[in-house]
């Protein structure tokens, strides 16, 4: 068993604070992603967890094992077992695909014949087995994605971490590479730990998501918890696509959202909620946002800006004012630039938060 704790974990790099407190646990077999733009310090705290990088201060366990803290305390790489899958893949050159997959376990002296067996096991649950004599560079990007994941699994590690693996494949291997590598994880049963800035994978893939942004964790949850109920504007704005609408208002007094150019009603519970409450912002997303071509009772006038259709659905921007928002709708919905449309908003999926601390009220 590997529970991963990281225990107020600060990392700098000169005056530059690239993780900044960070408190987490990971548990045994779990499937976490750390999630965020670039910069948020998510891969500096994979290396840290895989000992490549040494902490400032704070404390990294494995298990009930102390491996960095920072002072007098720190555990090599090598002696942590875990393995390591880069965005480059790091395939040696001048090696064959079987001596790449084999190299880890040469390394630490395993029989010779244990080694072949491995890698042939291998090879044949990640469908490279005809591959096993080329070089790196006779392979395609997903090919040579699987023997760098076949060379981490040759050790079987206790924690496997992968950064930006699937980042050079084309969109359709991609998808086909999530499904395979959370099938793998189960198979392995390896605590796994993945470093994204794609939150379409991260939500497919993760029992929990750490969301991250400049060097913090935002939030830890699973990807409902995050869709549903974010804890703040920076997670509500990240997850999701397309991204959920932000619309700046005030509360009245009188139990409506004003926007300026329109108000809407609020639901009872609301009321009683905001009441110590000035400016906010309200949250929606696209998809819970209905779109008519007449008016209707309670509906608000919109203009059509851009229809953009995929096939599936049609994402239109609407436009009133300086008030811009996004709205789903079924490809039949035919609307040219500058027709009127009509759009309502389902409450029961709406968020709310404080404008100043941009956490989440309702």
């Amino acid at each position: 068993m590997v529970e991963i704790r990281l225990e107020e974990v600060t990392k700098r790099f000169g005056n530059v604070l690239a993780v900044d407190r960070i408190t987490l646990k990971v548990r045994d077999k779990e499937f976490i992603v750390l999630l965020g733009p670039s910069g948020c310090g998510k891969t500096t705290t994979l290396r840290l967890i895989a000992g490549l990088e040494k902490v400032t201060s704070g404390r990294i366990y494995f298990g009930d094992e102390l491996v960095d803290d920072g002072k007098t305390t720190y555990v090599a790489p090598q002696y942590r077992n875990v393995s390591m899958v880069f965005q480059s893949y790091a395939l040696f050159p001048h090696m064959n695909v079987f001596e790449n997959i084999a190299f880890p376990a040469r390394i630490r002296k395993l029989p010779k014949e244990e080694v072949k067996k491995r890698v042939y096991e291998l090879a044949e649950l990640l469908r490279i087995k005809d591959l096993l004599d080329r070089k790196p560079h006779e392979l395609s990007g997903g090919q040579q994605q699987r023997v760098a994941l076949a060379r981490a699994l040759m050790i079987e590690p206790s924690v496997l971490l992968l950064d930006e693996p699937l980042a050079n494949l084309d969109a359709k291997l991609r998808v086909y590479m999530r499904a395979e590598l959370k099938r793998l994880q189960k198979e392995f049963k390896c605590t796994t730990i993945y470093v994204t800035h794609d939150q379409v994978e991260a939500m497919s893939m993760a029992d929990r998501i750490v969301v991250m942004n400049q060097g913090r964790i935002q939030q830890v949850g699973t990807p409902d918890d995050l869709y549903n109920k974010p804890a703040n504007l920076f997670v509500a704005g990240f997850i999701g696509s397309p991204p959920m609408n932000f619309l700046e208002c005030s509360i009245d007094g009188k139990g409506f959202l004003d926007f300026g150019v329109f108000k809407l009603r609020m639901p009872e519970d609301w009321i009683t909620a905001v009441q110590e409450v000035g400016e906010v912002i309200y949250g929606i997303r696209p998809q819970d946002i209905r779109v008519y071509k007449k008016e209707r009772e309670g509906a608000v006038e919109f203009t059509v800006y851009v229809a953009e259709p995929l096939g599936d659905r049609i994402v239109l921007t609407l436009a009133r004012d300086n008030l811009w928002i996004k709205a789903l709708a079924p490809p039949e919905f035919t609307v040219e630039m500058g027709d009127r449309v009509w759009i309502s908003f389902d409450f029961t999926k709406a968020h709310l938060f404080d404008k100043r601390s941009e956490r989440l009220i309702i």
